[in-house]
């Protein structure tokens, strides 16, 4: 920095610069610096009429002459003989206060930072960027750290300095691009944004912070200093039978939820998180429940998005609480034997103003070219995969859930946006890779990316695609070439059941074919059998709406396809409220119906069947050990189109009894069915989803039926059935 006149004083367009709130660096004038005449000590504190720099014990160091009526200061430290720590002591009028000077402190970042950072290999960037609570120096405030290379200047702003952008002014680090400061005397609860002034001198809309933990309740948008302190968990026992567990061979029985309108309070207010742990958590537990998956609980500003539009990547959305509370809640489902899946949403950019979108004045998180960072869909932007400092932040992020939330999987959304460079455009409006191609190289490398340090940072969690198209791999290995997933939701499986499950049942045997072609790529991925939110939206109505018939076949008829879904090869998913049989279709900004849980039997008779069919598949190795393997399912009955009848086997490893799963659906009573099967004796009938437990009419077999030794369907033995109007039963063979 040159100096003024008298050889200490700070050159007058320095002055200018830093009053305007246009100086970029600023730690090379204020603060206290070495001189030829001594030791100067300059501050910019506007609204002050004199400062003077003060010891620990509140003796004069220096006093500091006004140069700028904005509020610049500046005096010579004539005893100081060394750097020393200092404070500063303002008046106005009749008042005076204290406070600790930022320009006094030392950065908090290493030369190992930038280097990770430029790298794209900082796994825990959670740990050094966003707003942490720290002591530096002797002296308690908040250490905040922020990207933005391309920015001429960074401040936090915030009710702390009247939103001041020249009061707390960053420290730039050349090398990564990383700003940095240490406010002395913030704590948690501070409310802030970040002030940038873009490459071309014009000043940004201000920032939410990208990785605040803690966000404010929208409509307003600041980021929030959250609590630092480590969280007292209870779940060491699960998190270690977690790790030893093979996801694709156990019980995966998933309850996908949206939080804000599972249930709400009085005056429809959100539940706070320590609210849905004392009744969600026990409520999906008692009904049998594996998983819970959350819709994007990421902080978001616009509550028609359902989360899917994130800004505050790294913050437990406040509708609920605080992050804490967030944590409570995991720890809880835990404590109840469920396992917490998160929907993880790089596929959406959202370009509100206060986000990522051109953060620091350039398409500093977007691909520069609309081709490639622009999405027609949602008319939002695109994450550039191919940056590596992009890639290192989103999978920071990844991470982050499962590290500081304890989080058992992620289920990443819209899968398909992201490998097709072509998707949702018309030739002429996408760039192909430099091969010609369609395929996102870039996209498909930080999915594996993702994939391999999630499964390396927390063992057992799990990783689920929404991958709509042939996509090869999606659930095979990185190492084999795949995309490293450890599941696939299977959306043709759902598309052709729920078309043959509208038609009326005596259209129903024209279109046998989409009961049984799923089982034709059943096992190339490690499939998820998804009922899920996207399905009840949007005009769709409701799963027990798409039924044909009057009331008692539309129940009958969810009940029978239920049924036939948890004896299908491949985890399950059941979106909130359909266990019940909500009627309407789901409305965001409302609590479920629980209500028709009093009207009449049949809904508390679904709510019975769930939660029966979930102690089965659980209970019953045969229905869930080989989920994801070929030699887990035999059919015994394909090709009965013209009475709308399917039957097949389910097998386990070895011990696992096994199940013959058998549905019927047309309304016509079927007495004398013949099926075959691999053993002569007694098969107990576990489930009948015509029982009058469930709403049904009570037809079945009398608890069991016996198998003789009658070869049919290419089965040694086989036995006569009662197939009761539109039901799936399950028979496990009883040997004893």
């Amino acid at each position: 920095m040159r100096m003024g006149a008298a050889g200490w004083q700070a050159e007058a367009g320095d002055v200018e610069a830093l009053v305007a709130a246009r100086h970029g660096d600023s730690f090379a004038v204020l603060g206290l610096h070495e001189t030829p005449a001594g030791w100067a000590i300059r501050a910019l504190v506007p609204g002050a009429e004199a400062v003077e720099a003060i010891d620990a014990d509140g003796r004069v160091i220096a006093g500091l002459a006004l140069r700028d009526g904005a509020g610049f200061f500046e005096g010579l430290a004539a005893g100081l003989k060394a750097r020393q720590h200092y404070r500063l002591r303002a008046r106005r009028g009749g008042d005076t206060w204290e406070f600790e000077d930022p320009f006094a402190f030392g950065p908090i970042l290493g030369p190992l930072d930038d280097y990770l950072m430029v790298e794209g290999t900082h796994k825990r960037l959670y740990e050094k960027l966003g707003a942490h609570p720290v002591a530096h120096e002797g002296v308690a405030g908040v250490h905040f750290a922020v990207w933005a290379p391309h920015a001429r200047r960074v401040s936090v702003v915030g009710d702390f300095n009247a939103w001041d952008g020249r009061r707390h002014p960053m420290r730039k680090r050349i090398d990564s691009g990383l700003w940095e400061l240490f406010a002395p005397g913030l704590a948690e609860g501070m409310v802030y944004k970040y002030e940038i002034v873009g490459p071309d001198g014009v000043l940004c809309p201000l920032k939410a912070d990208p990785f605040g933990a803690q966000g404010e309740l929208r409509p307003s948008t600041a980021s929030v200093v959250a609590a630092s302190g480590p969280f007292a968990w209870t779940d060491d026992g699960y998190l270690q039978s977690r790790a030893s567990a093979d996801a694709r061979r156990a019980p995966m029985s998933i309850y996908e939820v949206h939080l804000p309108s599972w249930r709400r309070g009085e005056d429809n207010r959100f539940l706070t998180y320590d609210e849905l742990a004392d009744t969600l958590v026990p409520y999906a537990a008692e009904m049998g429940f594996t998983h819970l998956e959350l819709l994007p609980v990421s902080e978001h500003p616009l509550d028609d998005s359902w989360g899917y539009q994130p800004i505050g990547l790294f913050a437990p959305t406040s509708r609920h609480g605080e992050p804490a509370g967030f944590a409570r809640f995991v720890d809880r489902a835990h404590a109840a034997g469920l396992s917490v899946i998160l929907d993880w949403v790089p596929a959406h950019f959202p370009t509100d103003v206060h986000g990522l979108a051109r953060f620091d004045g350039t398409a500093l998180y977007e691909h520069p070219d609309p081709r490639r960072g622009f999405h027609p869909d949602w008319n939002t932007a695109i994450y550039d995969f191919g940056k590596r400092e992009v890639v290192n932040m989103l999978t920071a992020n990844a991470l982050y859930w499962l590290d500081r939330f304890h989080v058992d999987g992620l289920r990443v959304d819209a899968v398909a946006s992201m490998l097709y460079l072509d998707y949702s455009r018309k030739p002429g409006e996408w760039l192909p890779n430099e091969q010609g191609g369609n395929e996102n190289r870039e996209a498909v490398a930080f999915l594996q990316h993702v994939n391999s340090h999630a499964y390396a940072a927390a063992p057992g969690v799990v990783t689920i695609a929404e991958e709509s198209t042939a996509w090869p791999g999606v659930s095979q290995p990185v190492h084999a070439g795949g995309l490293g997933f450890g599941f696939k939701w299977n959306m043709g499986w759902m598309h052709d059941t729920l078309e043959y499950m509208a038609k009326e049942p005596v259209h129903r045997r024209w279109h046998h074919d989409k009961l049984t072609f799923g089982l034709l790529y059943a096992f190339s991925e490690n499939f998820v059998l998804p009922l899920s939110h996207d399905e009840v939206v949007h005009g769709k109505g409701s799963i027990l709406g798409k039924m044909p018939g009057d009331d008692w076949q539309k129940f009958a008829n969810v009940r029978a396809y239920y049924a036939f879904m948890w004896g299908h090869p491949g985890k399950k998913l059941l979106f909130m409220g359909q266990e019940f049989g909500q009627r309407r279709e789901w409305a965001f900004a409302q609590s479920l119906d629980w209500h028709l849980l009093g009207e009449g039997p049949f809904h508390a008779g679904l709510q019975a069947l769930v939660r029966d069919l979930n102690r089965a598949y659980r209970d019953i190795a045969a229905l869930h050990e080989r989920d994801c393997e070929a030699d887990g399912f035999r059919w015994i009955v394909v090709d009965d189109a013209e009475q709308s009848v399917v039957a097949w086997l389910r097998l386990g490893g070895a011990g696992a009894r096994p199940v013959a799963v058998v549905c019927n659906f047309t309304p016509v009573p079927r007495p004398g069915y013949r099926v075959g099967l691999p053993e002569a004796g007694r098969w107990r009938e576990v489930l009948n989803t015509d029982a009058a437990l469930y709403g049904g009419s009570g037809m079945g077999n009398l608890g069991a039926v016996v198998a003789t030794a009658e070869p049919s369907h290419d089965y040694p033995a086989s036995a006569v059935l009662v197939l009761p109007p539109l039901s799936t039963i399950y028979l496990e063979f009883d040997p004893a």
